[in-house]
């Protein structure tokens, strides 16, 4: 892990495309800026961490024919 120390107002540039600036320091929460291209997801890991659980969830549950086709005829338009 690099571990680089920063002041409010500087940045870090990752790959020539992803910027991350210190917005604030206030106690012990850094606020921290994001710019980056919109193809590429940004989350907080606690979220991160709860979107790859429920989609290795959603991939080993198993579904029937007759549920799939419920599941079509509901979200027809």
């Amino acid at each position: 892990m690099l571990v680089l120390g920063r002041k409010k107002g500087e940045s870090i540039v990752i790959n020539d495309e992803i910027e991350l600036k210190i917005i604030s320091i206030e106690g012990d929460t850094v606020k921290l800026g994001v710019e980056a291209p919109k193809n590429i997801a940004i989350h907080r890991k606690e979220v991160y961490e709860a979107i790859q659980s429920e989609n290795k969830l959603a991939a080993i549950q198993e579904f029937s024919l007759e549920d799939l086709k419920e599941f079509q005829k509901k979200t027809r338009l």
